[in-house]
């Protein structure tokens, strides 16, 4: 069988193709962040779920990017989530080891898309680590270290990119994925939720990146969790006015999608996405 190549440089050229799953089964079953903390009583309304996603899902074919579904299994009430259990650094193509019991097994249903495709992957088999933690720039790699992703996986990841440079970074305890706080949308440019990081980490970011500051309330409804799909075109919700309002006085495209049924559970856009091949 001829392999397939996944390749992915950054978090903002071209988007090409995605791995996506619907979330025909999501429900909050345990509390696993404070997102779902807060709408854990009112729960889920997956019929809404649904087609909100499927709209998102329109959007992205609207664009020319290709989109692969996973098969939704009830036992994976997490898995529109496709962000978290794989992703792209460079030539490499890494699965998540889910820490959470809800999200375990996540990763088997992943794997056998990719073997039955034809990708090649590293499988980071016991050292916890799922991927809304990692951002790519170049040879670049930040990382955050969370009560998803340990300081052992940054470990084993850097030992299979020996030409890379990578940042880890702790993230405040209540916070998800590093990409619910710094999300790199262009080569010079990234949202960030300041309070979210260590001012150190905060200061190292800002010699680097023109920061894009993001409130407390609209980090909540994950303002900073934008999809970047090429060509200055930004993926984001309606009700982040302030986000969006920056991102247009930069030049940016955004394409506004609701999505506040499936923000409950904790992620956005970048979360709903695993991104197989970005390119110019």
């Amino acid at each position: 069988m001829k392999r397939n190549q996944s390749v992915c440089h950054n978090e903002y050229d071209t988007l090409h193709n995605v791995i996506l799953c619907p979330p025909k089964y999501m429900k909050i079953i345990h509390v696993i962040n404070e997102t779902q903390r807060r709408y854990h009583k009112d729960n889920i309304d997956v019929k809404k779920a649904v087609i909100q996603h499927s709209n998102f899902h329109k959007v992205l074919l609207n664009n020319g990017i290709e989109t692969h579904i996973l098969p939704s299994k009830e036992e994976y009430p997490e898995q529109v989530f496709t962000r978290d259990i794989g992703f792209t650094i460079g030539e490499k193509l890494f699965i998540s080891d889910m820490k959470m019991p809800v999200r375990q097994g996540e990763e088997r249903e992943l794997k056998k898309w990719l073997d039955d495709n034809g990708f090649e992957y590293i499988d980071l088999i016991e050292d916890e680590t799922e991927g809304g933690d990692v951002l790519v720039h170049g040879d670049t790699v930040y990382i955050g270290l969370s009560d998803r992703t340990t300081a052992g996986a940054v470990e084993k990841i850097q030992s299979f990119l020996p030409d890379y440079r990578i940042v880890s970074m702790s993230i405040r305890e209540d916070i998800l994925h590093l990409d619910c706080i710094f999300n790199i949308i262009s080569e010079s440019e990234a949202l960030i939720h300041r309070e979210g990081l260590m001012k150190e980490d905060v200061d190292r970011l800002a010699s680097k990146f023109e920061l894009i500051d993001v409130t407390r309330e609209e980090q909540f409804t994950m303002g900073v969790n934008v999809l970047s799909i090429g060509n200055k075109k930004i993926i984001s919700m309606p009700v982040n006015e302030g986000v969006n309002s920056q991102l247009r006085d930069r030049g940016y495209e955004v394409i506004e999608v609701e999505f506040d049924e499936i923000i409950k559970s904790g992620g956005s856009f970048r979360c709903c996405t695993l991104p197989l091949n970005r390119g110019i």
